[in-house]
Parts: C-alpha cells; sequence; structure tokens
C-alpha cells in the first residue's frame, strides 16, 4: 500500500544478509535491511525485514516494512506495512497501517492520530547506547 517508493537508496547504510546471523541490538540513523537472523532490538530511521528474516525483539523506525517474521514489538512514527508473507507476534504501533492478505499479525495495535512528531533517531540512539 505505502511502497518502497518511500525509501532512499541513498540512506541504506546497514543490510544483514541471509547466511548472517546478529545477537545485539542494530541502530543507524539510516535504513537497515535485514535478510538473516537478529536477535536484539532494531532502531533506525527505516527497517526493512526480508521475506527470510527472523527477528527476535524490537523494531524502531519511521517507516517499517515487514515480509519475514517479528517477535516483538514494533514502532513505527510513521507507517508500517505487513507484506503478505510477513508475520508479527507482538504490539504494534503507528499512525498509518497496511496488512496485506496472508500475513500473520497476533498482539495489540495502538493507531495514533497524529504522526510521532516526537520521533527522533538521534535521541532514540543515544537512548539506547546510555541503556
Amino acid at each position: 500500500m505505502f511502497g518502497k517508493k518511500d525509501i532512499d537508496p541513498a540512506k541504506m547504510e546497514t543490510v544483514i544478509g541471509p547466511d548472517a546471523r546478529f545477537q545485539g541490538n542494530v541502530r543507524s540513523k539510516g535504513y537497515v535491511r535485514v535478510d538473516g537472523t537478529v536477535e536484539g532490538g532494531v532502531s533506525a530511521e527505516g527497517v526493512i525485514v526480508g521475506e527470510k528474516a527472523v527477528i527476535t525483539g524490537d523494531v524502531t523506525a519511521k517507516i517499517v516494512f515487514i515480509g519475514g517474521k517479528v517477535t516483538g514489538n514494533v514502532t513505527a512514527a510513521s507507517s508500517l506495512e505487513i507484506q503478505p508473507r510477513g508475520q508479527v507476534r507482538g504490539d504494534i504501533r503507528t499512525t498509518q497501517l497496511s496488512i496485506a492478505d496472508g500475513a500473520l499479525f497476533e498482539g495489540h495495535c495502538v493507531m495514533t492520530a497524529e504522526k510521532v512528531a516526537a520521533f527522533d533517531v538521534d535521541a532514540l540512539l543515544e537512548k539506547a547506547a546510555a541503556s
């Protein structure tokens, strides 16, 4: 629905490949694409979860596309799209939500009336680094 037209290819900073397994939190000021496995949280301006990807942890970004599996809470300040093979087991918070036919969502959803203006990637990264 929202489409990947919202993604600026120049901001794609981090790619976790299909054969990679990452333990710990991933933080980036740009976009993160996950095609492998992440055991920990992912925080970035944008997050793309590929069809074969598995994330066990929270995902926080302005824009989130989920084609794989996420077990954890998802916060998308601008938009969240769960694609046909996507799975989310956890709570979601966003202003715009698209769940395609065939997608799986188990959890609670909070839809905000306005885009989350307080979402600041720099502040989020600093807070995460301090913890």
